[in-house]
């Protein structure tokens, strides 16, 4: 009888074994869409003709040449405490893989113990056990070694996200940077027009004193040249703000920012975005979304190794001068062995109801791979478009400008011969400040678009991957 029990259990851990070979499958990535991820910039329903370069592989150093901007970013990167957050979350991930790597082993354990006793005024007597306990789960249906692989899943998921946060601050840092110079370039277009037009108040009392206008167009030059001054101290604040935002991402007190000017700003003008599978990995959070969909994975495999059985071996050495009355001094060895076998039958449903939440959070994290996906040739689409777009509206408001001096130009000197008012002169001058500072946003926003573009495609990876 004992013999036909022994060959079913045996009989049933083999089927079982059969069973759950596909536990032991590692993760693969499913099939994702990527077909007309980048939207052609000229024509609204084609597919853009990809190119096998990306500007998101070159490093930060080649993209933003400002030497400047350069010892920016290497201060954020050493000093942004978002970044040394995101090395610790690596650091406590890579321990918890360590973890479960050494779960593979055995463990062991001393636990001394001694005491002394007397009996009916005795003499006391001494004991001791010294052992030495050690426990091996053997690992026959792939809970220990899922549990090493989701770990692994969650240690490469952190540093995507360290990348992430990398990314994040080299392009917040440009922007930030972009922001002051062009702050600084239209506060001193504004100051420089603040001049011309005292200039030119001066030049319509002269007039009047020669009966050439009147007290009206006095008063009307004079509001609008303290109009312009009265703008003068908001830029100012502006330029004080960003200084500190920028200081705060460098992790220092608010301070002045040393920094070039507008105009020697020089960014790449070939734009390869690449094909659209090198989003997947060379963008921190499809990789994050993916690794969590590999984490997924492997919880659902745990969940299944649990309808499993857990073989565990167990067994004790170790010295005792005291076990009964048949052990006495001086001490002895003593050596046990055991092996036990559980086999889930009935847990409260427990198991089954794990297995049912982990298969769906896993559906879950295929559902947002797909649309990380999908939101980063959005984020790529908008990145292209936002370039061609802002390079045309600069073509057309450097135009405008260049119209508006000469308009500034003639109607000066026409009020000159009196043949034209002032009221169509400071007409001119409004409508050119106005130009001249849409022209330096212009510029700004082409910058902006660069890095945005650059963000977008995961840009940092390779001299990240290369510091490391």
């Amino acid at each position: 009888m004992k013999r036909i029990l022994l060959y079913t259990v045996c009989g049933l851990a083999m089927l079982t074994m059969f069973n759950s070979c596909h536990i032991y499958n590692k993760y693969h990535r499913p099939d994702v869409d990527v077909e007309g991820l980048f939207r052609d910039t000229v024509a609204a329903g084609d597919t853009l003709a990809a190119d096998p370069l990306n500007i998101g592989n070159l490093p930060w150093e080649e993209v933003f040449t400002d030497t400047i901007l350069q010892n920016l970013i290497r201060i954020g990167l050493e000093k942004n405490s978002d970044l040394q957050s995101a090395m610790l979350q690596v650091e406590a991930a890579q321990a918890s893989f360590n973890a479960a790597r050494l779960a593979f082993l055995p463990t062991l354990n001393l636990t001394p113990q001694g005491g002394v006793s007397s009996f009916d005024g005795s003499k006391a007597s001494w004991t001791y056990n010294a052992p030495v306990t050690a426990s091996w789960e053997i690992d026959i249906f792939g809970r220990v070694l899922n549990s090493k692989r989701n770990a692994k899943a969650v240690l490469m998921q952190s540093e995507a996200y360290e990348q992430a946060v990398r990314t994040q601050i080299i392009a917040t840092i440009a922007n930030g940077y972009y922001t002051l110079l062009m702050l600084d370039k239209q506060l001193a277009v504004t100051e420089e027009t603040a001049l011309l037009w005292e200039k030119s108040v001066e030049t319509i009392k002269a007039m009047k004193i020669g009966g050439m206008t009147n007290e009206a167009a006095v008063a009307q030059s004079e509001a609008n040249s303290y109009m312009i001054a009265a703008s003068i101290p908001a830029l100012r604040q502006q330029i004080r703000e960003a200084e500190n935002s920028l200081s705060t991402l460098l992790y220092q007190a608010p301070q002045s920012i040393e920094r070039g000017t507008f105009e020697d700003q020089k960014l790449p003008e070939m734009l390869q975005v690449g094909v659209p599978v090198q989003l997947l990995s060379n963008r921190p959070d499809v990789r994050s979304a993916e690794l969590s969909l590999a984490a997924a994975y492997y919880t659902t495999n745990i969940a299944r190794s649990a309808f499993y059985p857990n073989l565990v071996i167990s067994g004790s050495a170790g010295w005792a001068n005291s076990a009964g009355s048949m052990i006495v001094n001086p001490g002895k060895v003593l050596l046990s062995a055991a092996a036990s076998l559980v086999q889930p039958i009935f847990n409260h449903g427990s198991n089954v109801a794990n297995l049912k939440a982990a298969k769906a959070q896993q559906k879950m994290a295929a559902i947002n791979f797909q649309q990380t996906i999908l939101n980063a040739g959005k984020e790529v689409s908008n990145a292209l478009y936002q370039i061609q777009t802002t390079k045309e509206t600069l073509v057309n408001r450097n135009r405008q400008v260049a119209s508006l001096e000469r308009a500034v130009e003639a109607t000066e000197s026409l009020m000159k011969l009196g043949t034209s008012t002032y009221l169509e002169v400071l007409t001119a001058q409004q409508s050119l400040l106005n130009a001249q500072l849409s022209q330096i946003s212009d510029s700004y926003q082409c910058m902006v678009a660069v890095v945005s573009l650059y963000h977008a495609l995961g840009g940092g990876r390779e001299i990240e991957e290369n510091t490391k």
